[in-house]
This record gives structure tokens, C-alpha cells and sequence, in this order.
């Protein structure tokens, strides 16, 4: 009996030993399990904290993209704006362009016929010449309105103060002693949808009228001034003016100009230069062309041949037409004429040969060439051109003053070498017979001009 009491005891012992033991195990589990929980709770903070803030840094690096996206949008329009064709305007900004060149020309000849200013007869000479050109324009889009500012320097006569001739072999030399100069200053209107066009300012007449596609500028083509513009037309120098022109069709242009007949800006309306124009523009084959038809008149200070050894003079009228052709004959073909006559009977004693000084006037003068391009001979960029022209002096001056005043003929050819997109040299050989209508007393000889002249478009 005692014995049974004692297993009971103990076995009763053991069943609360285990139930304590298993209530302290269970008691453990449970703060394990909060102290898990209370750990993933501040990894789940954790972790949202590092969304938010990776969140936050992918904004700002969206943000940072857009305006790297805008810089790069930026510097290729601006990247695009310094990409131009050699030798055009630079745009500087929205409807602003930039042109710089410089042009620099050294000829020299065989036979000078003006033997003032200690100069000798038929001797050598080389004279040299340069001019730099700065161009600023503006177009005003929202009123169809454009400027245009044109400065100018240049220094050295060349040849031309070394030759008496009708019509002188540097169009570019104008010796301003490196001052700088306004040139061209103006303002054009657009009406009408651009059928009318409206420019006032200070205007160079040749810029709109006796224009050609290949024998008219003297930085890049012919030298002489025979090709560059007709002689026989008194155009100013560059002066107050207005111009008007209207296009009624894509092949026809109606052109009017009035400006001031004398230098300066004084008295104007006195001394005015007229001129008008009509320009057809052909389309032969595909191949372009334009015929430009044109008359003036000028009537500032001009006096009678026919009273030329009286004491008072009667005042006289200057007008005349002419006519500027160029044609396309081909892909790299281009061909040109240009006749001019004015009224013989009178003269501007204001208009006096560049040596020595002599008062003369013309009747008639015509020039005709051509221009070819290099691609045939693999330089694509290279020019080749000839041209051969005469200047007629009026019978009433040859009467008057009992002179020969024989035709004098030129004769000039030109090869322009592209060397870059900023640098061009053209070897050009002028050739001039009956020089001033062999009326250079001691030197009726021809006259040969051999030259170079480098082009630099910045």
C-alpha cells in the first residue's frame, strides 16, 4: 500500500514537472515570436523608408534627364545654326545672320600709260589692293520685315590710278585707308504676300539692277569693271535711295529704283538717278536663265558736248537702256551677255578717269563669257571663265574734243581655285587694246594685267 502511494506520488510529480516545463517552452516560443515580429516590422520600415528615398532619387534623376535632354536639344540647334555653306551668312540666333569675307588682290602689268605723279611711260609695276567686308541681317518674321547692315574698309588703288582707261581693270579697289565704312544701311517690307517688296535706306543701285549670275561680283568673278556692271550706265555710288519691286509671277519681276545722283546726303531729291527694270526668268529644259531689259535716266550736273568750248553751258540729260542675260547651257555651263547705251550728246564733268584726269563720255559698250565648272576634270568647286567685251566713247565727246576715241577692247579669263570651304586663289589675266581710244599721248601700246586674288569667306 505504501509502495502504490509512492509510484503515484512520483508519477504525479513527473506529469507537473513536464506541464511546467512545457508551459515554460511555450512561454519562450511566444517572445521569440514578438521579438520576430517586432524585427520584420522595422525591416518592412526599413525597407519602405529605401522606397521612398530610391523613389525620391529616380525623380530627381528624371528630372536631371529632361534638363541634360533640353541642354543637348539646345547645343544641337545651336551646333546646327554653325553649320552653314562656306561663304553665307552665320545664324547667331533666331533671324540674326553674321557674313565676314576679306578679299585681297595684287596685279601688276607691263605697260603703264599715265605718266603723272612722277610716273614713266611703259614700265613695269605691280600694286596690290585689299578690302574686308562685315554683314549683319535680321529678319522680322512675325511682320515680314528684314534690316541689313553692310561695313566695309579697305586700302591700295592697285593698278587703277597707274592706267588711263575707259573702263579700269579692279572693281574691288576703293581705297578708304582702312577706315571703316557704312556702305549699306537699309530696311525692306514684304507686302501683299511677298508679291511686293519695299527697301529704303542707303542702297547700292547695282545690287538690283544690271545684275548677272556670273559676271557680277568682283570678289569671286571677273575683275574688270566692263564685266562687272555695264559702263555705259551712270550708277551713283551707294547712297540714299528707295526701291521698289513687285513679282506678279514666278517668272517675271518688275523693278523700280529712285536714288540720290551725288554723293552725300545733302539737297536730296535734286539730283536724282531713275532706273527701272523687267526680269524674265526662263526655265529652258530645266536649265535656268534670266533677261533683265532696263532704262534710266540721271540728271545731275551734265553738260553738252556741243558746247563744250563755250563759257556757260545749258544743262543736259543723261539716260540710256541696256539689257544683262545669263543662261544656264548645261549642269556646269553658264553663259552670259551684256550691252549698254546712254545719250552721247552729254557728259558729267564729275565722272573723270582714275589717271589722269580726263573728262570723257560713252555711247555704247557690250561684254559677253562664259563660266565652267570643274567637275569634268574632278574639282567640282573650281571655276573656269572667260569673257571679251568692248567700250564704245561717244562721237559727240571724239568731235569735241578732236581725238581718236577709238573702241577699246578687254579681254579677261579667271581660274578660282577652291582650296577649303574658307579659301579660294584665282590667277587672273586681263588683256586691253586701243587703251582710252588710243588717246594717251607717247603710249597707245596694249596693256596686259596679270594678277592673283585670295578670297577669305570667315
Amino acid at each position: 500500500m505504501a509502495a502504490s502511494r509512492r509510484v503515484t506520488l512520483f508519477l504525479l510529480t513527473f506529469v507537473l514537472f513536464c506541464a511546467a516545463a512545457s508551459f515554460a517552452d511555450e512561454i519562450s516560443i511566444r517572445d521569440e515570436i514578438n521579438q520576430l515580429k517586432e524585427r520584420i516590422a522595422a525591416l518592412e520600415k526599413k525597407v519602405s523608408d529605401q522606397d521612398k528615398y530610391i523613389a525620391a532619387q529616380d525623380s530627381k534623376v528624371q528630372s536631371q534627364q529632361q534638363t541634360i535632354s533640353s541642354y543637348e536639344s539646345k547645343f544641337s540647334q545651336f551646333e546646327e545654326k554653325l553649320k552653314r555653306v562656306p561663304g553665307e551668312p552665320m545664324k547667331l540666333m533666331e533671324g540674326i545672320e553674321l557674313g565676314a569675307g576679306a578679299t585681297f588682290i595684287v596685279q601688276g602689268t607691263n605697260n603703264v600709260n599715265y605718266d603723272g605723279d612722277g610716273q614713266t611711260l611703259k614700265k613695269d609695276r605691280t600694286d596690290g589692293s585689299y578690302s574686308a567686308d562685315i554683314t549683319l541681317a535680321k529678319e522680322f518674321k512675325e511682320v515680314d520685315g528684314r534690316a541689313f547692315l553692310h561695313l566695309e574698309a579697305g586700302q591700295g588703288a592697285g593698278l587703277e590710278d597707274n592706267l588711263t582707261l575707259y573702263s579700269n581693270v579692279n572693281r574691288d579697289a576703293g581705297d578708304s585707308e582702312s577706315r571703316v565704312e557704312v556702305t549699306e544701311l537699309w530696311y525692306e517690307q514684304s507686302l501683299f504676300k511677298d508679291k511686293v517688296a519695299l527697301t529704303f535706306g542707303k542702297l547700292d543701285p547695282t545690287a538690283y539692277f544690271d545684275q548677272n549670275e556670273v559676271a557680277n561680283d568682283e570678289t569671286t568673278q571677273f575683275l574688270g569693271r566692263i564685266f562687272r556692271n555695264s559702263p555705259t550706265v551712270e550708277f551713283p555710288d551707294n547712297n540714299a535711295g528707295i526701291r521698289l519691286a513687285y513679282l506678279p509671277a514666278e517668272w517675271l519681276e518688275l523693278g523700280y529704283g529712285m536714288f540720290n545722283a551725288k554723293s552725300g546726303w545733302e539737297k536730296i531729291g535734286d539730283n536724282l538717278f531713275n532706273i527701272g527694270q523687267v526680269t524674265f526668268k526662263a526655265n529652258f529644259l530645266n536649265l535656268p536663265g534670266s533677261y533683265r531689259f532696263y532704262g534710266w535716266a540721271n540728271n545731275a550736273n551734265h553738260e553738252k558736248w556741243s558746247q563744250y568750248s563755250d563759257a556757260e553751258h545749258d544743262k543736259g540729260l543723261a539716260y540710256g537702256f541696256g539689257l544683262s542675260f545669263d543662261q544656264k547651257a548645261n549642269d556646269i555651263v553658264t553663259l552670259f551677255v551684256r550691252y549698254g547705251w546712254q545719250n552721247p550728246k552729254v557728259y558729267n564733268p564729275d565722272i573723270k578717269t582714275a589717271a589722269g584726269d580726263y573728262t570723257y563720255s560713252l555711247e555704247q559698250s557690250w561684254s559677253a563669257g562664259f563660266q565652267v565648272e570643274g567637275k569634268p576634270w574632278g574639282r567640282e568647286k573650281d571655276v573656269f571663265a572667260f569673257a571679251v567685251g568692248q567700250v564704245m566713247p561717244s562721237d559727240d565727246y571724239k568731235k569735241a574734243k578732236g581725238l581718236s576715241a577709238k573702241t577699246e577692247g578687254h579681254l579677261e579669263t579667271y581660274y578660282k581655285i577652291h582650296v577649303n570651304d574658307h579659301l579660294s586663289i584665282s590667277p587672273d589675266f586681263q588683256y586691253i587694246w586701243n587703251p582710252f581710244g588710243k588717246d594717251v599721248a607717247g603710249d597707245t601700246d596694249p596693256i596686259f594685267v596679270g594678277g592673283m586674288r585670295a578670297q577669305v569667306d570667315f
